[in-house]
């Protein structure tokens, strides 16, 4: 439903027209799909919300910066959610607010005003090279097991592993080609000699689905790629089995494939590149030290 408003030189639009709208302008400017998914999914939430504390649909134009305080206390102290939940929710109002006042749904931006969510400052959790044995050793899947490794080996995010065709894993010349990743960026990453040989044993041996265009693929899955869902479950499980206690998931091998490059002195610049970061400033966070190093670091003293 939507009402032109000549006196406020807006058109009125119910919320959820304008939330179509928004996923309909996030394509066009080719966001990912995974952060198309991720804005449609806060975004009725939050209509939800709105429309459960008004007891109806509301237009875009009656909803008040009190209305979004609210419901970030709501999230805070109903809720209970954790900063970084509420840190994605903030920058979510931040984007569709963005978007409403370019289109002149609304007449000014009320999710400036918005307080930033204070995010405490937390150690990268990230698994060791044993670790990652660990894990994949417990996973019996073969090729799950071959993702966990490749992500390991390459600090590919899993969106960008899955979406990898064929023609983008160059085993000759050992190259990955991650096309449009993260910000539809390109870039290159090289194959180390020990994931090479699993590919050349995955690709001779291993890969039994002809008709898939996708690199990770097996006639179980048809056309397509491993799904995602499937994919994090069982890492998740075969992290309990192999007596991990930290939450271990997909990201967290790209976490684990930049720390062991610090580790091993590997320079922020090339990191920095094998990840595909737009600046030094997001590499740099992988800088942390293990309490070994502190200790060795201490003892160089005596």
């Amino acid at each position: 439903m939507i009402i032109e408003n000549f006196w406020k030189g807006v058109v009125r639009m119910l919320l959820g027209e304008a939330c179509e709208r928004f996923n309909d302008y996030l394509e066009s400017i080719d966001r990912s799909p995974m952060t198309i998914e991720r804005y449609s999914r806060d975004m009725i939430f939050i209509r939800k919300y709105l429309e459960e504390k008004a007891n109806g649909p509301v237009f875009v134009d009656e909803i008040t910066e009190k209305d979004l305080e609210d419901f970030m206390k709501y999230l805070k102290d109903v809720r209970q959610f954790a900063p970084s939940s509420r840190s994605r929710y903030f920058y979510t109002l931040r984007s569709f607010y963005k978007f409403a006042t370019k289109k002149d749904i609304v007449e000014k931006d009320i999710a400036a005003k918005l307080d930033t969510i204070k995010m405490p400052q937390k150690e990268r959790v990230y698994l060791t090279e044993e670790e990652v044995v660990q894990v994949a050793d417990a996973i019996d899947i073969y090729l799950i097991k071959l993702i966990v490794l490749f992500l390991f080996n390459t600090g590919l995010r899993i969106s960008e592993c899955r979406d990898l065709k064929l023609e983008d894993v160059d085993l000759e010349k050992r190259i990955v080609y991650v096309i449009e990743g993260k910000n539809k960026k390109d870039r290159v990453v090289p194959i180390n000699n020990n994931l090479y040989e699993l590919l050349v044993d995955y690709i001779e041996n291993h890969r039994d689905a002809p008709e898939s265009d996708y690199f990770f693929a097996t006639s179980q899955s048809g056309k397509g790629s491993i799904s995602y869902p499937h994919i994090s479950l069982t890492l998740r499980e075969a992290a309990q089995k192999a007596g991990i206690k930290k939450q271990v998931t997909c990201h967290i091998l790209r976490h684990s494939f930049a720390s062991a490059l610090v580790k091993k002195k590997v320079g922020l610049v090339e990191i920095q590149k094998l990840l595909g970061h737009s600046n030094l400033t997001v590499t740099s966070i992988y800088t942390h030290t293990s309490m070994d190093a502190l200790s060795e670091a201490v003892n160089t003293l005596n």
